[in-house]
C-alpha cells in the first residue's frame, strides 16, 4: 500500500493530472479508477464545467438519489417534496406521514420571524459608556456608508434593520460586538451580509480614528473579524398538525388515546433527556436537510442553528413537542430556517432549479414552511413507529436491497427476499445467513462476504 505524499501546486493541475496523481500515490497505480471517476462525469460538457466550479480540485461527481414524498399537504396546497438523502427509508417515512395528515387536514406553517444577524467583533480597552455613546450619535454613518451594498435589497422590501453596540467584557476582557440585524427577503443572505460587516469595520475604524472624542491609546481597536452567525432565532418557523385523538388509528394493535398518550410520552421524553434527544432531532434533520440539499441550500448551517436552538436555555432538548389535552391531539415544530431562493446554488445548479420548479419556484418563507413540514413528517414517522411496532420492521425493509446490492443478488434473489421477509423482521445476519443457503455457499464464507 502507497503511504501518499504532500503536493505543491495541486490545484493547478489538470483534471486528469489530478487523478493520476491521487493513483499513483494513494490508489496503487490503479487505472480502473480512471474509468469510474469518468463514469459520474455529466455528458453534457457544458453542464459538467458547471460542476466542475462549483468548489476546487473537483475530479468527478457525488451523486445523491433525489426522491420524491407527494402529498404534502401545507397550508392548504399538495406539493410533492424533493428529497436529496442516501438514508434509507427517509423517503418513504415522509411520504407515509404526508398520506396520514393528508386526509387530516394536513400540515399548517407559520413563518414568526425572518431577520438574520451579524457582528462586528472587536477589541477595545477603553470606557465602554463612552463608546456607546459615540456609536449611536454616529450610527447613521453605517447606513450611508453601506448603503451602496444595500440599496438593491432596500428596493425589493430588505436591507439592516438596526444597528447596536454589544459589551461582552463581562466574558471577555475588552470584548464588544457592532451587532447588526438583517431582513435578506428572498436570499439566504449571506454575502450580503458580511459585505455590509465588512463596510462597517472599515467605517468604525476610521471614525475612531478621526474623531477627537478619544485619546490616542483609545482609538487603537481592533477589528477580529466580521462574519454573519448561522444562530437566527428570529428567523423562526413553526409547523404543526392537529386532529381529534379518535381520529390517529395509529395501530389495529394499539386503541387511538393508547397512542396519543405513548406518543405524547416520547416526546416529552425528548423534551427532558439529552441521549433522546439528540437523536429525535437527527431524525427530523432526515426531512429537513434532504429538502435542504434538494433546494441548493446550506444544510450545514440550518443544522448549527437548529441544535443552538435546541439548547436555548442550556439543556438540549427536542425540538418538536406535543400535546393531548381537550380531546385534540396536536404535534408540533419550532426552529429557525434560514434558507433562500435567488442567490447562491439556486439559478445554477441543474437539480436545484428542477426541485424549485416542483415546489412551484417558492418564495424563501413559503420554503421555510415546506422544510418545517418535512421534519414534522419524519419526526410523526420515527416516533409513531417507535410507541408501536418498533424502528427496525420498516427501516430494515427498506434497507433490505443495500443489503442485497452489497451482496451482488440477482434480480431473482431479490424478488425471493422480499417475499421471504413479508412477514420477518429484516436483518443483515439472517439475510446473508439465507443467501448463502439459497448459493449453496458454506456459512464460514460469511466473513469472505461481508469484507467484499
Amino acid at each position: 500500500m502507497t503511504k501518499g505524499s504532500a503536493i505543491k501546486g495541486f490545484s493547478k493541475l489538470s483534471k486528469e493530472a489530478k487523478i493520476q496523481w491521487l493513483l499513483n500515490e494513494y490508489l496503487n497505480g490503479d487505472e480502473s479508477y480512471i474509468d469510474f471517476l469518468n463514469s459520474y462525469l455529466h455528458p453534457d460538457p457544458k453542464v459538467q464545467k458547471l460542476h466542475d466550479e462549483f468548489i476546487e480540485n473537483t475530479i468527478t461527481n457525488y451523486y445523491l438519489p433525489l426522491g420524491i414524498a407527494p402529498n404534502f399537504l401545507i397550508n392548504g396546497r399538495i406539493y410533492a417534496l424533493p428529497m436529496a438523502i442516501e438514508e434509507s427509508s427517509v423517503v418513504a417515512a415522509a411520504a407515509k406521514s404526508a398520506n396520514f395528515w393528508l386526509e387530516r387536514g394536513g400540515f399548517t406553517a407559520t413563518v414568526i420571524s425572518t431577520v438574520k444577524i451579524g457582528h462586528v467583533h472587536f477589541m477595545y480597552f477603553g470606557d465602554g459608556e463612552k463608546l456607546a455613546r459615540f456609536i449611536e450619535k454616529n450610527k447613521q454613518k453605517f447606513y450611508e456608508d453601506t448603503h451602496h451594498i444595500t440599496a438593491n435589497m432596500q428596493a425589493r422590501g430588505g436591507g439592516i434593520l438596526s444597528i447596536e453596540l454589544k459589551n461582552k467584557t463581562d466574558k471577555l476582557d475588552g470584548y464588544y460586538q457592532l451587532e447588526a440585524r438583517f431582513e435578506t427577503c428572498d436570499s439566504m443572505g449571506a454575502n450580503f451580509i458580511n459585505s455590509c460587516l465588512e463596510q462597517m469595520a472599515k467605517t468604525l475604524t476610521i471614525l475612531m480614528a478621526e474623531s477627537d472624542e478619544f485619546t490616542e491609546s483609545e482609538k487603537q481597536i481592533q477589528v477580529v473579524m466580521r462574519i454573519l452567525s448561522n444562530y437566527t432565532p428570529e428567523c423562526i418557523v413553526r409547523a404543526e398538525v392537529m386532529c381529534a385523538i379518535d381520529q390517529l388509528n395509529a395501530d389495529d394493535e394499539i386503541s387511538p388515546r393508547e397512542f396519543a398518550e405513548k406518543f405524547y410520552r416520547a416526546v416529552r421524553i425528548a423534551e427532558i433527556e439529552p441521549y433522546r434527544a439528540t437523536t429525535h432531532n437527527k431524525g427530523i434533520f432526515n426531512g429537513i436537510d434532504a429538502v435542504v440539499i434538494a433546494t441548493g441550500n446550506d444544510f450545514r448551517a440550518v443544522e448549527a442553528a437548529g441544535h443552538t436552538y435546541a439548547a436555548r436555555d442550556g439543556q438540549y432538548r427536542s425540538l418538536t413537542h406535543c400535546d393531548i389535552s381537550d380531546g385534540t391531539f396536536r404535534f408540533w415544530i419550532e426552529l429557525p430556517l434560514a434558507l433562500g431562493v435567488v442567490g447562491g446554488l439556486t439559478s445554477l445548479h441543474p437539480m436545484v432549479r428542477f426541485s424549485l420548479a416542483l415546489l412551484g419556484k417558492p418564495s424563501a418563507t413559503e420554503l421555510m414552511g415546506i422544510v418545517a413540514a418535512s421534519g414534522l413528517a419524519q419526526n410523526f414517522a420515527a416516533l409513531r413507529a417507535l410507541v408501536t411496532s418498533g424502528i427496525q420492521k420498516g427501516h430494515m425493509k427498506m434497507h433490505l436491497l443495500n443489503i442485497l446490492n452489497q451482496l451482488e443478488a440477482t434480480e431473482e434473489e431479490k424478488n425471493f427476499f422480499i417475499n421471504y421477509y413479508k412477514d420477518k423482521v429484516v436483518t443483515y445476519a439472517e439475510t446473508v445467513r439465507k443467501f448463502c443457503e439459497l448459493r449453496g455457499i458454506p456459512a464460514d464464507t460469511y466473513a469472505h462476504i461481508h469484507k467484499k
